[in-house]
């Protein structure tokens, strides 16, 4: 029997069936939290949705670079399509790559005919502004960013996406995915550690 105080506070009858709950309650509410983590970028749901593309959302727990997000998520570090924002006097794009690779500045430079240069986290969340700083979309066009995909990622059978935060992924066939970057420039763009 639970008692309660007058003013409705438990009285000491109840103080063990406290002690049990309180952990219990906590991890209930811990896991709620981390539940409602696994997001997706309202831009990036609409640019997938609106081209008919059927995903998936993957939780994971927090990272901060495709190496940590392979691991946490438990997929192979080269499914997952990394968004890398350059810059220079004339604007910034975006390139993509597969994210156990490095962007080659010089195959860039003779693509484009320009002299970029990899912006920093804080210029480069500037253009997603419903992203977590760091946790860039490789959606370049969602977000009407100029954008180069590295050939590497079209032969893959899945591939995975930055939704926008650093706790989950979005998973598409490799056959979507020029479907989401239909109309932009393909190259070889990368180099291996």
């Amino acid at each position: 029997m639970i008692a309660r105080e007058p003013g409705g506070k438990l009285g000491r009858e109840a103080s063990g069936l406290d002690y049990v709950l309180r952990p219990r309650l906590a991890m209930f509410w811990q896991l709620a939290r981390e539940t409602q983590t696994m997001t997706i970028a309202a831009t990036v749901k609409s640019y997938i949705e609106g081209r008919g593309v059927a995903y998936e959302v993957i939780a994971h727990p927090a990272s901060g670079s495709s190496h940590e997000t392979a691991e946490a998520a438990h997929v192979d570090e080269g499914h997952i399509a990394k968004g890398v924002i350059l810059k220079d006097s004339a604007g910034a794009v975006m390139v993509v790559v597969p994210g156990n690779t490095w962007v080659d500045l010089s195959a860039i430079g003779k693509e484009l005919d320009r002299e970029m240069v990899i912006a920093v986290e804080k210029d480069a969340a500037g253009y997603f502004p419903d992203c977590d700083p760091g946790a860039i979309p490789p959606l370049g066009p969602a977000y009407g960013m100029e954008t180069l995909v590295d050939k590497a990622l079209t032969s893959l059978a899945y591939v995975y996406l930055e939704s926008g935060d650093h706790r989950s992924l979005v998973k598409i066939s490799g056959e979507a995915l020029p479907q989401l970057l239909s109309g932009v420039r393909h190259g070889h763009f990368c180099e291996d550690d």
